[in-house]
């Protein structure tokens, strides 16, 4: 396979993983508003049920790896960390912010996620952001302001509940990418987020009670409910874990920027929200930061490089 094939394979890998995330967003929306669904029951059955394929595909890839992660203490509290503060705090924050809004609105709230992961990482390093970053963070308190007020100074778009928790998944999603690290470099990503997710789903059990799942069955909601499960966790993970072997990471996750269109997209077309130009002018500008973070990435790469 010539090296060209492999970067397109790689590209719609990461494209198709991105969209199956911004489609899986929809999916809850349509299950909380149409079908009866409650967000925490929903994110706790989502983490069993994508946990145990996760853990299994991860047996057939590569048994030894699987259970290797449980034999240092240290690997297995930094495993407890991600799964309970990282996944769990993700998806539920996530999810409580579609049911307070929409899924495209939460969505591109989530996307301000990087910036957090900028500061985190200037405060450690005792570096001053460059000029990308300043950036960044400029057009991203722009994105955020036309997306909650519609350009309107006098009133939210959206209720404060929906802004708090919107807020809340952007810092939960930037623990989510730095916790990790460690881990991801000695074991495989199936391992980390497959027992991620399934700890993590035990672990919420108490909290969301899920034998008292509450909703509407029918075929549409075990429809919407198997897309979250099966391309909204499993093959969407998938995907992108083998783009990672095709393309450089930062291309990777440039190309995943597209997820906030595609559940923005789909819930206008499907569901019916109301996205104006104001809330599309708000994504752009959000979806630039992620541009702008992911060149400074690789200008900063280059400058390391050069300097060593």
């Amino acid at each position: 396979m010539s090296l060209r094939t492999q970067k397109i394979q790689g590209i719609l890998m990461a494209l198709s993983s991105a969209v199956f995330w911004g489609i899986s967003g929809t999916c809850a929306q349509f299950l909380f508003e149409q079908k009866g669904f409650e967000p925490a029951r929903l994110v706790c059955w989502r983490m069993l049920c994508a946990g145990v394929i996760l853990v299994i595909f991860s047996l057939t890839r590569n048994n030894k790896d699987t259970f290797r992660i449980w034999r240092k203490p240290s690997d297995v509290i930094q495993l407890l960390l991600f799964a309970v503060l990282g996944m769990v705090s993700v998806q539920f924050t996530y999810f409580y912010s579609i049911s307070l809004s929409n899924a495209a609105t939460a969505t591109v709230l989530q996307y301000i996620g990087p910036m957090f992961v900028v500061a985190f990482y200037a405060i450690k390093n005792r570096r001053w952001p460059i000029v990308s970053e300043y950036a960044s963070l400029f057009l991203a308190m722009i994105g955020i302001f036309l997306l909650v007020t519609h350009g309107s100074f006098d009133q939210l778009a959206i209720s404060e509940a929906a802004l708090l928790w919107g807020i809340l998944s952007a810092l939960s999603l930037a623990f989510y990418t730095i916790q990790p690290v460690g881990l991801l470099r000695r074991f495989s990503p199936a391992t980390v987020t497959g027992w991620g997710m399934l700890i993590g789903g035990l672990a919420f059990i108490p909290f969301s009670e899920p034998w008292k799942f509450q909703g509407s069955w029918d075929f549409e909601a075990f429809a919407a409910f198997g897309y979250i499960i099966m391309f909204g966790s499993v093959l969407s993970f998938y995907f992108f874990s083998k783009s990672l072997t095709r393309i450089e990471a930062s291309t990777a996750s440039l190309l995943c920027s597209v997820e906030p269109l595609a559940a923005a997209g789909v819930a206008v077309v499907w569901l019916g929200v109301y996205f104006g130009p104001m809330d599309w002018l708000g994504t752009v500008f959000i979806l630039v930061t992620i541009i702008l973070l992911t060149l400074g990435t690789k200008e900063k790469k280059a400058t390391a490089q050069s300097s060593s």
